[in-house]
């Protein structure tokens, strides 16, 4: 009777286990979290060296060159770092030559990526579409090679043709039309027509594919019910690849805000100042003039400009037409 009565507490207590009771369960909830814990590390493990070098390489540099906006950093002269505050951004809003080259970035962007790049490669992109096969082919070839050129074998093909005895002029001279030294009078507008040449291809590519996804049923619909060509790109066409136009006027105007070889080429920001827009003009102070931290405080108002630009963009893009 004794062995029965000592034997029922302990099979008792092997179901209670067995059926799930809070000691079993806790021992093995524990177990499982501490397993999916691991895992979790074990998965993360080989990403540890590729986050490792970003920090160290690009995370490092960002927080070196902050840093360095905030001194009165010198390449040649002074030795001396001495922290100096906001000082440099307010030199800079107080600067003449600095508003200078904010309004020709601005105008610049404009020009050649808002109303040049976007507009001409989605043309483009539209003709591409009815045109023949010889006509597409000949089209990409000539718009794509543009694109691939190195930047500064074009800035000095753009520059053959607009200096005052390069092609352009000589054009117009066969066509006993006025010519001018195109540089010197138009320097900003030059210089912005060259990036459009160089640049729209990646427009034309993004807006091709676009199009391409557009289905041929509503298209044919909107014919059907009378819709001209205008009424069709307004109400259908444009619609419908609203998100691409907004990825592409983002990455088009980052790209355009850092356009420095192509100007440099060409005009060297010049004459004057009439081309110097911000990349030049931060080159100008920082590397040539030696004011380092004086030049690298104006590279973090122009990335502050850039960021202001893909937040719009962005807001757009989520803005139901």
């Amino acid at each position: 009777m004794s062995a029965l009565n000592a034997a029922a507490p302990a099979e008792s207590g092997a179901r209670a286990s067995s059926d799930g009771s809070p000691g079993g369960s806790s021992g093995s909830s524990s177990g499982g979290a501490a397993g999916r814990q691991q895992g979790r590390v074990w998965r993360w493990l080989p990403l540890a060296p590729a986050t490792a070098l970003l920090l160290l390489f690009l995370g490092g540099p960002i927080v070196y060159c902050v840093w360095i906006a905030f001194t009165n950093m010198q390449l040649t002269g002074s030795s001396t770092v001495d922290f100096v505050g906001l000082a440099n951004f307010r030199r800079a809003f107080a600067d003449e030559n600095f508003r200078n080259a904010v309004w020709l970035t601005i105008v610049f962007t404009i020009l050649s990526s808002i109303l040049g790049q976007n507009t001409l490669g989605l043309g483009l992109a539209g003709l591409m579409r009815t045109a023949s096969r010889p006509v597409r082919t000949l089209t990409g070839i000539l718009v794509i090679a543009a694109w691939v050129l190195p930047e500064i074998v074009a800035a000095f093909l753009l520059y053959a043709f607009f200096r005052r005895e390069g092609t352009l002029n000589a054009v117009l001279d066969w066509l006993h039309l006025p010519s001018q030294n195109w540089l010197f009078t138009l320097p900003i507008l030059a210089v912005s027509f060259a990036n459009v040449w160089r640049g729209t291809a990646f427009s034309m590519l993004i807006y091709s594919a676009a199009l391409s996804e557009i289905p041929k049923e509503i298209t044919e619909a909107a014919e059907v019910d009378g819709a001209n060509g205008v009424r069709r790109i307004w109400h259908i066409t444009l619609p419908m690849i609203r998100r691409s136009i907004g990825t592409n006027l983002m990455l088009n105007t980052l790209s355009t805000l850092s356009v420095f070889g192509l100007i440099w080429a060409m005009t060297r920001g010049g004459p004057g100042n009439r081309s110097q827009t911000l990349p030049v003009f931060m080159y100008d102070q920082a590397f040539l003039k030696s004011l380092m931290g004086y030049g690298t405080a104006v590279a973090l108002l122009l990335l502050i400009v850039g960021a202001l630009f893909s937040l719009v963009y962005l807001r757009l893009m989520k803005v139901e037409v």
